[in-house]
């Protein structure tokens, strides 16, 4: 078991590299035109998702990767080009129309599990983190620690969401473009910087 301070660091960071506010303008999007209920329960199935991956990674990672024969430096290259793929095909934002046809809610439904869960919150820099930060420690206690820390950030990650709506709001369309523009850049630099992570641990002579 680790110190207090040393978790305490862990769940901030970890919800620095969960980047939910860069997921915003793409929430707006899916949501817009839906009622109240609805941009719950989607915020809902986005942030449970993310909770789930994590998790996951965090209880099962190392033994799936040794399993697989690969290691997180791989999995920090592969992960870091999916993002970069998902950050071309995703911004600018897709106009989501305000009414459609019933199957719209369900399509909505789905894209609150990919992308927004999965990989834009709970991505390559995230799973990476939590599979290193379970290895730190040992034990019980050590591993629902983790899992707390982990459960809060995605709590936070929803609570935010929720809160789209005024944050929208208050931007305004102009506003959310260029948050969405900018976030493009900062999106595509974190996946050349995970994907750089990742060669570093493959190839330590780039070091």
């Amino acid at each position: 078991m680790l110190q207090w301070t040393e978790y305490l660091s862990f769940a901030t960071s970890l919800l620095a590299v969960l980047t939910p506010f860069a997921v915003v303008p793409l929430f707006l999007s899916l949501t817009e035109g839906l009622p109240s209920s609805e941009c719950s329960r989607i915020a809902t199935v986005a942030a449970v998702t993310a909770a789930f991956v994590l998790v996951v990674a965090a209880l099962l990672g190392q033994p799936v990767l040794t399993a697989l024969g690969t290691s997180i430096g791989s999995l920090r290259v592969g992960g870091g080009l999916v993002l970069l793929l998902m950050t071309f095909s995703t911004f600018p934002l897709h106009h989501v129309p305000s009414h459609g046809a019933p199957e719209l809610g369900h399509t909505r439904s789905c894209d609150a599990v990919v992308p927004l869960g999965l990989p834009l919150l709970a991505g390559p820099a995230p799973i990476s983190r939590v599979i290193s930060e379970m290895h730190k420690g040992t034990g019980l206690c050590h591993d629902a620690l983790v899992t707390c820390c982990i459960l809060s950030t995605c709590a936070a990650t929803w609570a935010l969401l929720r809160l789209a709506q005024p944050i929208g709001s208050r931007l305004g369309r102009n506003g959310l473009t260029i948050i969405s523009r900018l976030l493009a850049l900062l999106s595509a630099a974190t996946a050349v910087e995970i994907i750089t992570s990742g060669l570093r641990a493959l190839f330590p002579v780039l070091g």
